[in-house]
């Protein structure tokens, strides 16, 4: 939720897709937090908190006890996307869950959510009951394990990898040097050739 506004800022004016992937922080079947535990207080007294004031977010420690699993919420997500609201459903469930604190957890509360972007609710309960995209679901969870995932937010941007929330002059160096280096391949026949002379044959 941090990292939307520097994202946005960072690629306004540039023909660039953003591409949000999930990753499930603490997934079953490890422990979730408790924001009554001192952990989590101190961390957002410290970190989330001061970094929201300069980025003008409003988010707020979730109240929900232990902290719920996030497996639904995302394959849910997988159900959004395939509707077209992929982007809405993110917004959606970060506010519920940063600013009014509901449980992500609960098929009912995703149901209501899913709704008020638009999305039809029987079918997206139908779809979390049956596991429709469970599999899908774990490919993403794969693909984040392949590119050695291991906090949120992670932002890949070609080669160049950003953790934590990055500012957004950071994000649009990433974005433009990556647009540079791919402007210097060229390719001929199918045959890649790079400015450098590499991969040529």
């Amino acid at each position: 939720m941090l990292a939307e506004g520097p994202l946005e800022e960072a690629v306004e004016g540039l023909d660039v897709e953003i591409e949000w992937k999930p990753f499930e922080l603490r997934a079953e079947p490890k422990a979730t937090l408790r924001p009554e535990d001192p952990y989590l207080p101190e961390i957002w007294k410290r970190a989330v908190y001061p970094m929201a004031r300069r980025l003008g977010v409003d988010i707020t420690l979730p109240t929900v006890s232990p902290q719920p699993y996030t497996r639904l919420a995302f394959e849910g997500w997988q159900f959004a996307v395939e509707h077209g609201l992929g982007d809405a459903y993110n917004h959606r469930m970060f506010r519920a869950f940063f600013q009014e604190s509901l449980d992500l957890g609960r098929l009912d509360v995703l149901v209501g959510l899913a709704e008020e972007i638009g999305l039809d609710g029987p079918a997206y309960r139908k779809a979390l009951e049956d596991g429709t995209y469970y599999e899908r679901h774990q490919d993403a969870l794969r693909d984040a394990e392949a590119h050695r995932v291991q906090a949120v937010p992670t932002i890949l941007v070609g080669d160049t990898r950003l953790e934590g929330v990055p500012s957004t002059a950071q994000l649009r160096k990433a974005v433009l040097d990556e647009r540079a280096r791919l402007a210097a391949s060229v390719t001929v026949e199918g045959v890649v050739c790079r400015a450098d002379g590499t991969g040529c044959a």
